[in-house]
């Protein structure tokens, strides 16, 4: 791999490209844990890669990516799934018509041998793609982002024309929608003075302990209907009825007084939309028909003879 690009194109970097990626990367991983995929040892397993590709504009010598999507990559064959590929661009291209695939992503510290196979089988769709890699891993005396860009160039090695992988700079490129909302994430402090990762973690073990707490005592009460059916305890009609009473709360929501209640309130809160939306145009319009108003008076002191149509 050479130290920089020779190639003069300007990279420019979303952050919503940066997201995707690291989403993609911490649900691989977390599925991979909980579905025992994980070994014991995991802090020594290497961590998953995770493969998809990157979409945006290419106008001269700028290239502006935008998005991303993930893609299926098979382990053993180093290779992707085409259809699920071909899938993907046809539904994004419906959406996005000005986007292209401008290269792929994955994960890791360094660049493996592997990663060049993919990178050939996707000049079919790109002839020049490039390579964005994030990596995962924490360092904490490091500033920059752990995002690396490369482009493939020929070099001749050993008298052999070769494809190899070279490191290009890049720009973060922000609108003003991605800047609010980094923002927002950047500042965002849980009350109680603890980190985010904290909070979050307490408040998802407070639902899971929840959740399990009421399993288990739905078992334990469908435990002991079915031993009172078939005459192992004695019938007890007082926990009957409270069970019975329970029970009938369950299908308030499949009744039709709520279907009535519910298509009502709902069609209300679409004309209540509705009413929004055409006032928002009225007063958008009004706001026009205001500055040709002011536009063709300023015309008519000055002694100029427009027409106002």
């Amino acid at each position: 791999m050479a130290s920089s690009s020779s190639s003069g194109l300007t990279f420019k970097l979303h952050p919503l490209v940066i997201v995707n990626i690291s989403d993609h990367y911490t649900r691989l991983k977390a599925q991979a844990f909980y579905s025992g995929e994980a070994s014991s040892a995991a802090g020594s397993a290497p961590p998953p890669r995770v493969f998809g590709c990157v979409i945006g504009v290419q106008k001269g010598r700028t290239v502006e990516v935008f998005n991303s999507f993930e893609l299926v990559f098979d382990p053993v064959t180093h290779t992707l799934d085409r259809a699920f590929l071909e899938k993907k661009q046809e539904l994004y291209k419906k959406v996005f018509p000005n986007f292209y695939i401008l290269g792929w992503y994955s994960t890791g510290s360094d660049v493996e041998e592997s990663d060049m196979l993919i990178h050939k089988a996707l000049m079919d769709i790109n002839e020049n793609p490039f390579y964005v890699m994030l990596n995962p891993a924490i360092v904490h005396s490091q500033k920059d982002l752990p995002i690396s860009i490369y482009e493939s160039e020929l070099h001749v090695i050993d008298g052999n024309p070769q494809l190899i992988f070279v490191k290009a700079s890049y720009n973060i490129e922000t609108v003003e929608a991605e800047r609010i909302s980094v923002d927002h994430v950047a500042h965002l402090k849980p009350s109680d003075g603890g980190s985010a990762a904290t909070q979050l973690a307490a408040h998802l073990t407070g639902i899971h302990s929840a959740i399990k707490m009421l399993n288990s005592r739905v078992r334990v009460v469908h435990q002991y209907l079915e031993a009172m059916q078939k005459g192992e305890v004695p019938l007890d009609n007082s926990l009957l009825r409270q069970v019975s009473s329970l029970l009938r709360r369950l299908p308030a929501i499949e009744s039709e007084k709520f279907q009535d209640d519910f298509l009502m309130e709902y069609n209300d809160t679409l004309l209540m939309t509705y009413l929004a939306m055409f006032t928002n145009c009225s007063s958008t319009m009004n706001e026009l028909v205001e500055k040709f108003i002011t536009t063709y008076d300023r015309h008519s002191r000055r002694g100029g003879r427009t027409v106002f149509l």
